[in-house]
């Protein structure tokens, strides 16, 4: 297990909302640069810290002297409520996962998904705060293209946890717990949307599980890009406190020339994903108990028909997605003539 000591560049903290704090931590004989602002949590903080250590923030634990340590073991507390003083040093104690087998019980564990009243997913959608966030994240993290995006398609964008793959269940081989239909599902897809995977976990596991389940090498269809946990950002509600969402306007300011609000569509079985994005989100009913379930789920079968008949239209935006069961063909045909 290894120590990272880490400087606090800025004068003085408590710090101002959207001021800028600048850590420097040192990690392996070597010095990283660590930028968070004081309207973002802990678990920002750890997230960034990730970025430059790679040790991820559940392996994280943050120590600082006197009364800190205790609120820095709670993900949501802002970092302008902390007395950090300059020139003293927080410790991060933790273990990277270079030699570490990641499997199913290594992702993290997701909580009971909820749905925020319609007021108050507007207001977080809106919220300067959230919008600050989202374009502080489109500065830091850069999406890596594994395949070309490609002119006229529209967007496909996936979570990995229970949506293609049941992360809890075991087996002897991760293809038992692969979602019945995915490789049909991704390739009649691809023949009208770029397909990118979404996981809230990291790119470790996002490539391991990809690879295991045969997504990044089938001949039928490319994978655009993958994008971890360090992609998201942490937006908080009056009802249900501090969580994180995927804010897809990370992808849309990286690509504009290929995709936008109008040509994406997010599947995910946790509605609060899409919460900076509700217009594009699509809740998948969660894949479980793979071994008694494999051969009654049919949802990535039903979800192709509604993927290839909206894909003609304009504007996905326009369209409740979340009432995708009783969409036909004969609504695409009257959106088209309206």
């Amino acid at each position: 297990m290894a120590m990272a000591g880490v400087g606090i560049g800025s004068t003085s903290m408590t710090s101002l909302p959207e001021e800028e704090i600048t850590l420097t931590v040192k990690w392996s004989g070597k010095e990283y640069t660590v930028r968070v602002c004081g309207d973002d949590t802990v678990g920002e903080l750890k997230r960034r810290i990730c970025q430059a250590t790679e040790v991820l923030p559940k392996r994280q634990k943050l120590l600082y002297p006197k009364t800190l340590p205790s609120k820095l073991a709670d993900d949501a507390v802002l970092l302008s409520s902390l007395p950090f003083k300059s020139s003293l040093k927080m410790t991060m104690i933790g273990t990277t996962e270079d030699d570490i087998i990641v499997d199913q019980v290594e992702s993290p564990d997701i909580v009971d998904d909820f749905e925020l009243p319609q007021d108050e997913a507007v207001e977080i959608k809106d919220k300067h705060g959230n919008k600050q966030k989202l374009r502080r994240r489109i500065s830091q993290y850069k999406i890596e293209l594994r395949n070309p995006c490609r002119e006229g398609k529209k967007l496909l964008v996936l979570d990995i946890d229970y949506t293609l793959f049941d992360h809890r269940s075991p087996a002897e081989n991760p293809l038992q717990l692969m979602r019945p239909f995915l490789h049909e599902f991704l390739a009649a897809a691809y023949a009208e949307y770029d397909i990118m995977i979404w996981s809230a976990t990291s790119m470790k596991w996002v490539e391991l599980k990809m690879a295991e389940l045969g997504v990044l090498s089938n001949p039928n269809y490319k994978i655009t890009a993958l994008l971890d946990h360090l992609a998201m950002i942490t937006v908080q509600s009056d009802s249900r406190g501090i969580f994180d969402c995927k804010p897809l306007g990370l992808i849309w300011a990286q690509f504009p020339e290929f995709y936008s609000s109008k040509n994406t569509i997010m599947f995910d079985d946790l509605r609060r994903n899409f919460v900076m994005n509700p217009q594009n989100g699509l809740t998948i009913k969660p894949f479980k108990r793979a071994h008694s379930s494999r051969d009654s789920d049919q949802e990535l079968m039903k979800l192709t028909t509604y993927l290839l008949a909206i894909a003609e239209l304009d504007d996905l935006s326009t369209l409740d997605h979340n009432n995708w069961q009783s969409f036909s063909e004969d609504n695409v045909k009257r959106r088209r003539h309206q």
